[in-house]
């Protein structure tokens, strides 16, 4: 018996890597430190009642940045640990198989699992506050949209402690993906925990097209409509389109896998290609989803901080929602070089030209606005400003990429790695952390310490250039992408240890902003945002008070001019709200049936990578429990009372209503 235990364990857990070990050890002291903390402190009841069965849109917004940061770690992890191994040549810190399965693992958590929630936590906490809207249109639904992604989010992450990591890389082309040559379940645990957070992906963008569409405040109009949510809008256009050919690829994948189809094994009559004309398909697209809330971020911070309307409104529009089409039309630069053909080389190399040109368009918007602006530089102007000529850069080189003949070149080395991330980083987290530091105050009732926040810029930008700059300089002199090491006649060795030591500047950039987050909860009673508007925003969320009551706002706000904040504070009718009728505000109820379902989604998913039918059917017929028990639940919603109303009024404005 105790041998059966001992082999099934072996078998189960990952086993003989120190790394490994050590993390296994952190895991566990982390938990049992969260459960004694949540026990001594008698928390559980406030953590389910306030956090886990919460439907506010606020809420579910700080949960989704939580676990951004949280996966930015992990990732920042991955990172480090494959510049170590490249810092220096004929290394063996990561032996080849584990070096695989970190590179797949980074490049899957940084987009899917850091990126994706990062937005979504934006979209939840400011989408509803800047249309004068109290909830989303689903707010139900956006709360399972976050436990599904958390749900699969989890299942990927426990493949490098139980049964391996996925090895095939971060979008798992097959024939490496298939079971040939990746019998194990790594790659069952890429395919599982991306289609559930998939789902609640899926789910976001339907709920906040409908949100945008439906539920914007009385007057305004959609060309009156702030730039944030435009760009949420060609966001969530984009998502609706592109995550169902994401997942239909991976069940046909996984059909390959668990049922011996051959939809992609190319002596079975499949093929590969297919694979990877279809995982582009959504991949191109979901390059420009993550970045479209950027450029709307940028486009607030601009006209905020450089007191003045931005300029080129419609053009901008126009832009986004061009490259939101445009997206869907330029996958195949992917593989310019798997033999597609001259004519199909030269139609995806024009798409790809083209949508180069409403992307430089912004640029000169956000240049034109802050022309003879009165700019101050704050930590998010700073993050913006940084912004501009990295993704200048980035974009420089992936028009060079587009250019089919040259990509020959360049493919597959690590110029498109740093180009990518020049993209990625440079466009996405550096917008998404230009956001974040916009709207803390809003989101927490607090300001940030300005000095620890601009040297947490000034590591990650230095950190940034250093790490990435020399990676095109490698890639033209020949080291490709996947290598695990390399022998010191190459000469490749200076300008991969300065990329690395480039690494380890980001990562204190982003200890400093940990202890800036830390550092602001600790003195936060000092740092109190009286005003509701600490920037002297333009637009609507900074008409009401910091953090937002749970209704947002008192009185459903008229908003029929753009920037409709400022303007009412030009007019001196900021207040105006306060004075009018008020009425009993509906609310959704919290609700348990979201983490209840996900967990089941979880339980099912993780039957169907060991083969436990068990596990199958209970999670199959829990998802299915939860949905008829909802279905048939009226208790959904509530009113809060008018003098509730004007006691929180009079609480957080310091007025009487």
């Amino acid at each position: 018996m105790w041998e059966k235990i001992k082999e099934f364990a072996s078998e189960f857990f990952v086993t003989g890597d120190p790394l490994i070990y050590g993390a296994d050890v952190t895991i566990v002291l982390t938990l049992i430190a969260t459960v004694s903390g949540l026990t001594y402190f008698k928390k559980w009841k406030w953590l389910w009642r306030e956090w886990l069965t919460t439907v506010d849109h606020k809420k579910i917004g700080i949960m989704y940045i939580l676990a951004a940061f949280l996966m930015l770690f992990r990732g920042g992890v991955d990172a480090l640990l494959m510049r170590a191994q490249l810092a220096m040549p004929e290394l063996n810190f990561l032996p080849p198989d584990h070096y695989n399965q970190i590179f797949t693992t980074h490049g899957v958590i940084m987009i899917l699992f850091m990126a994706m929630p990062f937005m979504f936590g934006l979209f939840n906490i400011m989408v509803p506050l800047q249309l004068g809207a109290r909830d989303v249109a689903y707010p139900f639904l956006n709360s399972l949209s976050f436990w599904l992604f958390f749900s699969g989010a989890m299942l990927f992450n426990l493949s490098f402690v139980i049964g391996g990591s996925p090895d095939a890389g971060w979008l798992a082309y097959p024939p490496y993906s298939g079971t040939m040559y990746n019998p194990g379940v790594g790659q069952d645990f890429y395919i599982w925990g991306i289609q559930i957070s998939g789902l609640g992906s899926l789910m976001t963008g339907i709920n906040f097209l409908v949100t945008i569409l439906k539920m914007r405040a009385p007057g305004m109009k959609l060309m009156k409509m702030p730039m944030f949510s435009w760009s949420v809008l060609s966001s969530c256009i984009a998502i609706i389109f592109s995550f169902p050919i994401l997942t239909a690829t991976l069940a046909l994948l996984f059909l390959d896998r668990y049922a011996g189809a051959h939809f992609f094994t190319l002596d079975g009559g499949g093929n590969p290609m297919m694979y990877i004309n279809l995982i582009w398909m959504w991949g191109h697209p979901e390059v420009y989803i993550i970045v479209l809330p950027a450029f709307g971020i940028f486009s607030e911070i601009v006209s905020t901080f450089s007191k003045k309307k931005l300029f080129g409104y419609k053009s901008m529009v126009w832009a986004m929602m061009i490259i939101s089409v445009l997206s869907f039309l330029v996958w195949a630069h992917h593989f310019f070089t798997m033999g597609s053909g001259a004519d199909v080389n030269a139609f995806f190399a024009l798409t790809t030209m083209l949508i180069a040109i409403p992307t430089g368009v912004k640029v000169f918007n956000w240049l034109f606005t802050m022309f003879r602006g009165r700019i101050t530089f704050e930590t998010p102007m700073l993050w913006t400003i940084g912004f501009i000529p990295c993704f200048i850069v980035g974009g420089l080189t992936g028009v060079l990429l587009s250019v089919a003949p040259a990509d020959f070149q360049f493919h597959n080395s690590y110029f498109l790695v740093a180009h990518f991330h020049q993209v990625i980083i440079g466009g996405v987290v550096f917008g998404y952390f230009a956001g974040l530091y916009y709207w803390w105050p809003k989101m927490f009732g607090f300001t940030l310490n300005e000095r620890i926040g601009k040297w947490a810029f000034w590591f990650w930008n230095i950190g940034f250039y250093c790490c990435f700059m020399p990676q095109y300089v490698l890639g033209l002199m020949g080291m490709t992408r996947r290598v695990v090491t390399y022998s010191w006649d190459k000469g490749w060795w200076e300008l991969n240890l300065v990329s690395t030591i480039g690494a380890v500047l980001m990562a204190i950039a982003f200890l400093f902003q940990v202890w800036q987050i830390v550092d602001g909860f600790k003195h936060q009673a000092k740092n109190r945002d009286t005003t509701g508007d600490p920037w002297n925003g333009r637009t609507l969320e900074w008409s009401i008070p910091s953090p937002a009551p749970v209704y947002n706002f008192a009185v459903l706000p008229n908003a029929s001019r753009q920037d409709e904040w400022w303007e009412q504070k030009q007019s001196a009718g900021a207040h105006q709200a306060i004075k009018q009728k008020l009425e009993p505000i509906h609310m959704p109820k919290n609700s348990g049936v979201p983490i209840v379902m996900s967990a089941f989604w979880f339980i099912a998913g993780f039957g169907f990578i060991f083969d436990w039918t068990g596990f199958i059917y209970t999670g199959l017929a829990g998802v299915v429990g939860c949905l008829l028990y909802h279905s048939f639940n009226y208790d959904t919603d509530y009113y809060i009372p008018v003098d509730e109303i004007e006691r929180t009024e009079a609480a957080i404005r310091k007025v009487s209503i």
